[in-house]
């Protein structure tokens, strides 16, 4: 799975206002509930899992980037959330540095496979520094899917 096929324009966050990764996948956490992506009741568990997998190793993977996800078995197919920090989210990243661009991704318990793929499509099109500026400089969520969609779509 791509980004493309995980998002919609109602899916992305142009201005998190998030401060901290605990804050970024709360505020994630909550536009998955207002799309109809997950159930309110099952936002806590979830919220759960993935600050469990959080705390285990941080997902900020350096470059600005944090790719929180956990795996659970309160979904049937893979969501997400994209979020833009203008100023930042400390993320307690690999590199040290604050987090721009945080994509939270949930897979169906049971689809490692999936589970995988899905994280390596997602890590390596956001360590491409041009999508990354292109992200980063787009004016609005209409924009953000645009450049998703295009680059998503190169092989």
């Amino acid at each position: 799975m791509t980004l493309a096929d995980i998002l919609s324009q109602d899916q992305i966050i142009t201005d998190l206002s998030a401060t901290n990764r605990w804050e970024a996948i709360e505020e994630l956490l909550a536009n998955l509930v207002e799309c109809g992506k997950i159930r309110e009741e099952n936002k806590e568990t979830i919220s759960n899992l993935v600050k469990k997998r959080e705390s285990s190793m941080s997902t900020g993977v350096g470059y600005g980037i944090g790719i929180p996800h956990a795996s659970t078995d309160l979904i049937s197919e893979v969501v997400g959330a994209f979020g833009r920090s203008r100023r930042g989210v400390n993320f307690d990243a690999l590199d040290n540095k604050p987090v721009n661009l945080v994509m939270l991704f949930l897979v169906p318990q049971g689809q490692f496979q999936k589970h995988l793929h899905t994280l390596a499509n997602i890590a390596k099109l956001l360590h491409n520094s041009e999508f990354r500026k292109s992200l980063e400089e787009a004016p609005d969520a209409t924009a953000m899917l645009s450049i998703i969609r295009r680059h998503s779509a190169v092989k």
